[in-house]
């Protein structure tokens, strides 16, 4: 069943990027689309230089609809689709609305009316723990209500999810699995991939390690006085490299039938849940190196505390988050002095 294509929106992207490495270790053929708002070409090369395979690249905005045409056109053979193409920041989000609702929902709704019309089999949805809002208790299972989302990130990822569950109910003819994500942290183990944002990181660990490099001033921790032991934010954050490997579950269990379900839905994290200053200290023990830190005022939009049940990824996809959280700290730190290396950071 391998050699099959896949076309893998947002590819260059952070877990993107990570997920082709696995999808062509695992014998997919791949194809990126990709319009680089977020990611540079030299991912490219880091994945070739992992995998020994050089995966197809288009330069596309998928919220061009002509251009997906193309797309799909140029490749016929394209079996299955993993869409990252988003915009993914929750503070951005908030001062950048309108940005968030075109480029999320536009690239997924024309991505999937291209799918319905070239015969492809299946979608998995990369979304979020946002949709579970502040929950009601942790750890969060898939039968969690659905809140009001606290931002307009979350709240692409919310209908996203009711778009795909329509669009598949109203007789498309393929399959989609929806894989909730907590917070995924860290770098391939060869240092050739990693998280990289264009400008100011939106993220956690990237703040940490450019801080930890002098990049950066110091670390912001966004608020110390939530009910939390610490009285920093609490997530779970998970191993980019773990993640990317239940996506080829996800896809292979589309494209075998392997469930009668048009929709599936799995949370995907660790089960544990670690404050933003445990996390900061574990980066310190893991790599012997200081982080600059404030404490300043809580940010609009963040979550207090939330962390997943994996039970149902655990049983159903057979798969499982592997690696431990001092291990995907020091991977972090070597892509921060990998990027130093190459003069890019």
């Amino acid at each position: 069943m391998k050699n099959q294509r896949i076309l893998v929106a947002g590819g260059t992207g952070y877990i993107g990027s990570h997920t082709v490495v696995e999808l062509q270790e695992a014998g997919y053929n791949v194809v990126i689309v990709d319009n680089l708002s977020n990611s540079n070409m030299e991912v490219i090369d880091g994945i070739e230089k992992i995998t020994g395979v050089r995966p197809d690249f288009v330069q596309a905005d998928c919220t061009d609809m002509p251009a997906m045409e193309k797309l799909f056109d140029s490749y016929p053979d394209i079996r299955g689709v993993i869409n990252f193409a988003a915009s993914k920041a929750v503070g951005e989000s908030m001062e950048k609305p309108i940005l968030y609702y075109r480029n999320n929902l536009n690239t997924l709704m024309n991505l999937l009316e291209q799918m319905a019309k070239h015969g492809t089999k299946g979608i998995v949805f990369s979304s979020s723990c946002t949709v579970y809002g502040e929950p009601d208790e942790n750890p969060v299972t898939e039968a969690a209500p659905i809140k009001k989302a606290t931002s307009p990130y979350g709240n692409t990822k919310q209908i996203s999810e009711e778009i795909i569950t329509e669009v598949i109910s109203a007789g498309a003819p393929f399959k989609s699995v929806i894989l909730r994500y907590f917070n995924p942290v860290g770098a391939h183990p060869s240092a050739e991939i990693g998280e990289l944002p264009n400008g100011v990181p939106q993220n956690l660990l990237p703040y940490v390690t450019q801080a930890a490099m002098g990049i950066r001033k110091e670390l912001s921790v966004f608020g110390d006085d939530y009910p939390t032991p610490d009285g920093s934010c609490i997530r779970d954050y998970i191993n980019v490299v773990d993640l990317a490997k239940a996506h080829v579950i996800a896809v292979e269990r589309m494209l075998e039938d392997k469930s009668d379900d048009k929709v599936e839905i799995f949370n995907l994290g660790t089960g544990n849940g670690v404050s933003v200053l445990e996390l900061i200290d574990t980066f310190e023990k893991a790599t012997g190196v200081t982080v600059p830190k404030k404490i300043v005022a809580r940010r609009a939009g963040d979550i207090e505390k939330v962390w997943a049940n994996p039970k149902h990824a655990n049983e159903v996809l057979g798969w499982k988050a592997a690696t431990p959280l001092a291990d995907t700290m020091r991977s972090a730190w070597a892509w921060q002095q990998k990027l130093r290396e190459r003069g890019i950071m």
